[in-house]
């Protein structure tokens, strides 16, 4: 797949602008501040009605204005497809080949993207936010039907927390609606769980020879998921809910006495091995940032995988980030397979044959011209 055309209207500080590319590696070239990563964005939020870099859906509406609006025209192998996500104070609405969706998750998951920014070297050395998060946004797009149970674990979350603390302050006494609020959140839960651990299996079939390729064959990566609760022995639905209901009624008394839910998907994490040592404590720099590359190089032949298609590529300043060597096995990786933007300051100094022949773009003050 490939995005043939993208529209852009009171988005960020583009007033309006319309630009063709082609099913190559486009390079989008500007100074700092000018614009680059907010065209990366917009086709992010375009395909995944959110952004990697705000949870705030106003900050996409350029300033004094009251909505803001992206269209796209997507080129796949059933023919095309058109999507429009806008933005308003009201909230958003997303349509797909012109017909309004009722739901976000019926949206997303026709063009797919794989987003690979400073911010991802942060995937093994950061935040278990950060690991969720990116499982989520990753099986999200092979898999709307996860999307859906997820924003449902996500509400009932919400309520227990809340009736939670309604318990600790004794403004509630009765746990009767606390033990509804457990088995509809477990339901979920153990859904979730099946769905990721599966997700990281694939994962690590995919990238453990990228990665080996990339260290010249003398590291093994291992990427192991780390769920709050002890169930990675359960495969089968049922039993996964067992785990958790057992759990759940031994930590009810902490739960209240805290104000709110202690384990389930919400606190889940991954971590990363290198020849069995754990990367986050034990690794280099360089070592962290090959194991980022070889998640993200995995994500597109996983998804290919599942949907047989490749999704599009988004390189966000990421190029300067990475030494020589690992530069050249990225731009080795994508050559002639996935469309691939790429937002730069500079492409001097990178020598490679996908950079040379590239469509190149410059960006300045919100106006994006093809050179």
């Amino acid at each position: 797949m490939f995005l043939e055309q993208l529209t852009l209207k009171n988005y960020r500080n583009y007033e309006q602008g319309c630009w063709q590319f082609r099913n190559k590696v486009n390079v989008i070239l500007g100074e700092n501040a000018q614009g680059k990563t907010n065209i990366m964005e917009s086709i992010y939020v375009l395909s995944m009605a959110k952004s990697h870099r705000t949870t705030n859906d106003k900050d996409f509406i350029r300033w004094e204005e009251d909505y803001a609006k992206i269209e796209g025209k997507v080129e796949k192998k059933n023919g095309p497809i058109f999507l429009q996500l806008t933005v308003s104070k009201k909230g958003k609405k997303a349509k797909l080949n012109y017909i309004e969706q009722a739901k976000l998750s019926s949206y997303v998951g026709h063009m797919n993207v794989v987003m690979f920014a400073p911010e991802d070297l942060n995937l093994v050395k950061g935040s278990p936010q950060i690991r969720r998060r990116f499982i989520d946004m990753e099986i999200g797009q092979v898999s709307p039907v996860y999307m859906h149970e997820l924003g449902q674990y996500q509400k009932v979350l919400q309520q227990r927390n809340q009736y939670l603390k309604l318990l600790q302050s004794k403004k509630q006494t009765d746990d009767t609606f606390l033990d509804v609020l457990t088995e509809q959140l477990v339901e979920f839960a153990a859904k979730i769980t099946i769905k990721r651990y599966e997700f990281i299996e694939l994962l690590q079939t995919w990238a453990k020879p990228i990665h080996a390729e990339i260290s010249r064959g003398n590291e093994q990566l291992g990427i192991h998921y780390c769920p709050s609760v002890d169930v990675l022995d359960e495969q089968q639905w049922s039993r996964i809910v067992e785990v958790y209901n057992d759990k759940f009624a031994k930590i009810k008394t902490k739960e209240i006495e805290r104000g709110t839910t202690l384990i389930g998907p919400h606190r889940d994490d991954l971590s990363f091995t290198i020849n069995g040592k754990d990367v986050q404590t034990f690794g280099s720099q360089g070592q962290q940032r090959t194991t980022a590359l070889s998640l993200k190089l995995a994500e597109i032949d996983l998804i290919f995988s599942e949907i047989g298609e490749y999704p599009i590529l988004l390189l966000d300043d990421v190029l300067s980030e990475l030494d020589d060597f690992r530069q050249t096995h990225l731009l080795d990786a994508i050559q002639g397979k996935v469309q691939t933007f790429v937002t730069t300051t500079s492409i001097d100094g990178i020598e490679h044959r996908v950079i040379r022949e590239a469509d190149v773009y410059e960006v300045v003050s919100g106006q994006m011209m093809r050179r």
